[in-house]
């Protein structure tokens, strides 16, 4: 029989972040299901986007690496490829991510501390010495100079004799997100839409395979948002860049199925699990109904996850392999393609190698002993996962109804209305934090004075040296002229309507510089909060 006594009211009342009150228990009558819940790989995809989900595949793990040097990097990507990684994710060091080189003024003391430093394409050669192009899968966590980067990737991948129509892999560029939250720009934001759907363009045609846009609300989380306004302003944006490609002529059908997104694992397992499944069921609602996508993959919201590296700690690090453990579950629970599990010394470094290894295995156990990829959607039908699901997207809508009032992702942007919202978010927690509302174990809570201290992964300053030594020999070496008339050619494409990409690919072929094809760009579009205004 149901028990239908009265139940004394909770000592005190439970929240998401997203201001979503949970109940002490859930019944058949809290979740207002609508019939039966379609099955994984049917519209609209709220239980998975395929039928059998990781029976059929596992996720693709996919450990994010870069730092000091190409030849670095590269024995870190072979290592974890040795350990059993199924495909490369490339982290760029900041002055690659902002459009410089290695010996600019701008870049002093920032060369491959974050990532990788790829100025040439030499640079990029020796990032995948050895490694073939056409055999694996590449994830490149780059935004503003993307379009070049990708073209040195096709470049080194010839170079090895990989076809280009067989190449696979993901091109970050989602430029929106980098003035909401993490701030590597260059251009202002109307060029830059330019350059997103001049690669989705180039791709169609050149690179069939390739994902040319991951639509990030990683960033987003971390920079404070709550899981209701990670989904909200994720797909807001997605909004835009599918806006931007239809106004520049593209069939939706021909870009659409090589959009993917990039999501924030947090640490509230089921409200991670209900994020993941509200964003699917609302993309193929949106894709569908808004743009009138025909295609099954224009209609299916294809996501990485990485855990999230704002809620590792600095006090207590072993703390962060369990986070980081419950994080990931809550991914594969959720149905992720692909993920990233962070280090548990990244709150102090980059991380040890010892550490990386350990995150990868992370994944491995997960996969393999755990069950959690068994069968697709193993929280379906729950009571309180499906009531987090349509509260989340009714939160979801809420606010994407508020920024496409203010004229849509880019406007808001433009006006504020997106950093405010996720600045008075961040604020709340810590706020919550301080008052002990919200408990971080190790840091307000179960406080330890004294502990032994982590190893911390160290730059080779000479690996660094040798990086500028290097870049220097390689323009000493090209033909001058020849790459001063390439980008020539760049710049007189910038200022028409041509896709860039096929300019700025010749110019690499000729040895221009990252840092010269920007500058190039900067000439012509002005930088984002610099003198020059766009026209």
């Amino acid at each position: 029989m149901t028990d239908t006594k009265p139940r004394p009211p909770a000592e005190r009342a439970v929240e998401t972040d997203s201001g979503i009150e949970v109940k002490p228990v859930y019944r058949a009558d809290d979740w207002a299901a609508d019939g039966a819940l379609p099955d994984p790989g049917q519209f609209p995809y709220t239980r998975g986007i395929y039928p059998t989900m990781y029976r059929g595949r596992r996720w693709t793990m996919r450990q994010y690496a870069g730092f000091t040097s190409a030849d670095e990097s590269n024995k870190r990507y072979r290592l974890l490829l040795a350990r059993g990684q199924m495909g490369l994710s490339v982290a760029f060091d900041l002055p690659t991510q902002i459009g410089y080189d290695s010996d600019a003024p701008e870049a002093f003391g920032e060369v491959g501390r974050v990532g990788v430093p790829i100025s040439t394409l030499d640079d990029m050669r020796r990032l995948f010495a050895g490694i073939p192009l056409g055999e694996v899968t590449t994830s490149m966590t780059i935004n503003a100079p993307a379009a070049i980067l990708l073209l040195l990737y096709q470049l080194v991948a010839e170079e090895q004799g990989a076809d280009p129509k067989g190449l696979g892999g993901t091109i970050q560029n989602d430029i929106l997100k980098e003035y909401i939250a993490r701030g590597t720009y260059i251009f202002p934001p109307r060029p830059s839409m330019r350059l997103i759907t001049d690669i989705f363009a180039y791709c169609a045609r050149e690179l069939p395979r390739w994902n040319t846009i991951s639509i990030s609300g990683y960033h987003i989380r971390e920079a404070g948002s709550s899981a209701a306004q990670e989904i909200a302003f994720t797909l807001a944006d997605g909004i835009a860049y599918v806006e931007a490609a239809l106004a520049a002529g593209l069939a939706v059908d021909d870009f659409a199925p090589r959009l993917a997104f990039f999501f924030n694992g947090h640490n509230n397992i089921f409200q991670e699990v209900a994020k993941y499944r509200a964003a699917r069921r609302m993309w193929a609602g949106i894709m569908r109904d808004r743009f009138g996508a025909r295609s099954e993959r224009s209609l299916t919201l294809r996501f990485h996850t990485q855990t999230a590296g704002s809620s590792l700690t600095a006090q207590q690090p072993l703390n962060n392999v369990v986070r980081t453990a419950y994080q990931a579950l809550a991914a594969v629970l959720g149905g992720t393609q692909s993920l990233h599990t962070n280090g548990f010394d990244e709150a102090l470094g980059l991380p040890t190698e010892d550490a990386a290894v350990l995150a990868l295995r992370t994944q491995q156990i997960l996969a393999e002993e755990s069950g959690a990829a068994d069968t697709a959607d193993p929280l379906g039908g729950s009571y309180f996962v499906e009531a987090l699901t349509d509260e989340l997207q009714h939160k979801a809508e809420t606010t994407m109804a508020e920024v496409a009032a203010g004229g849509g992702a880019v406007a808001a942007i433009e006006q504020g209305y997106v950093q405010d919202a996720i600045a008075e978010q961040a604020y709340r927690h810590e706020a919550a934090l301080a008052s002990g509302e919200r408990i971080i174990v190790g840091v307000n809570k179960y406080v330890e004075r004294e502990h032994a201290p982590t190893p911390v992964f160290r730059i080779d300053e000479a690996a660094v040296d040798l990086q500028i030594a290097r870049l220097r020999e390689f323009r000493a070496k090209r033909d001058g002229a020849e790459v001063g008339a390439a980008l020539d050619r760049v710049r007189a494409c910038a200022e028409g309507a041509d896709n860039l990409l096929y300019p700025m690919k010749e110019a690499l072929r000729l040895g221009a510089t990252v840092g010269e094809v920007c500058d190039t760009l900067r000439g012509v579009f002005g930088q984002y909060g610099g003198a020059m205004t766009e026209g």
